[in-house]
């Protein structure tokens, strides 16, 4: 959400605004693990997920797909260094359409994903496969393709990753979703329909909630709100990006707060 602000500035916000962790970039080259541990402790805030960087473990070109690999394998070991969070991971965002097939790509990802759930599974770490719509990755689009993705990668280790502003797009009911979903539920990503705070835009979070409530997920809510205006992948975009983040930041903190009391 804050883009290439420097990691102390983004703990201070965050631990004043009364956060409890965060979802890191997984970029190893960013950070150090543990300065970062203590740069987040020192605003009690703890690392819940890694969120990957952009590379493709479905590319029918094997030196891409190998490499892809590659950084993930050092991305988990990053992960064990940093206090064994839960690791993501998705389609290459940006591509919607398969080079070969639907088919053969997705025996290709879940071939990755198996040899990263070994790894995984050896440094006691746990994956979470990211579920994104069509507009952004073509392969796993859904609560039901995920469970069916995760069933085939057959490693207890991997589960999924449900975002309430995708579902928002593809699920009939989302709540239905996260029901399905049930203790595959690895993580939760939360921002409305419009990509704002909870509570401005149309998605029914009272719903998600008791649907979380109801499977008994106990992991963390994470915020993946943007700043108003074109190039949703960009994160400050003006100078008035900043106030928005954190006034959505507050808002969403103040509604879960309420929900749940």
């Amino acid at each position: 959400m804050f883009g290439d602000m420097p990691l102390d500035e983004i703990a201070l916000r965050l631990g004043g605004l009364g956060y409890d962790g965060v979802e890191l970039v997984g970029d190893p080259g960013l950070y150090v693990a543990a300065e970062a541990v203590a740069i987040l402790s020192d605003q009690g805030l703890e690392v819940f997920s890694l969120t990957p960087n952009n590379v493709d473990l479905a590319h029918p070109d094997t030196q891409v797909r190998a490499a892809a690999v590659d950084y993930y394998l050092r991305l988990l070991e990053f992960a064990a260094a940093l206090g064994e969070p839960i690791v993501s991971c998705h389609g290459y965002v940006g591509r919607v359409r398969a080079i070969a097939s639907q088919a053969e790509e997705w025996d290709l990802l879940v071939d990755a994903v198996r040899a990263l759930a070994e790894r995984a599974q050896a440094l006691h770490l746990r994956l979470a496969m990211e579920v994104l719509n069509r507009y952004e990755s073509h392969l796993v689009n859904t609560s039901a393709k995920a469970l069916r993705f995760v069933q085939q990668v057959g490693y207890d280790n991997v589960g999924i990753l449900l975002d309430a502003y995708h579902m928002n797009i593809e699920e009939s009911s989302p709540v239905a979703a996260l029901r399905s979903a049930g203790e595959r539920l690895g993580l939760y990503h939360a921002a409305d329909s419009n990509r704002q705070a909870i509570g401005r835009g149309h998605t029914d979070f009272g719903a998600q909630f008791d649907a979380l409530d109801d499977i008994g997920y106990a992991g963390p809510i994470i915020m993946e709100c943007t700043a108003p205006g074109p190039d949703p992948f960009r994160a400050i975009k003006d100078e008035g990006s900043l106030i928005w983040l954190e006034t959505y930041l507050r808002e969403s903190r103040r509604y879960i707060l309420d929900a749940w009391s």
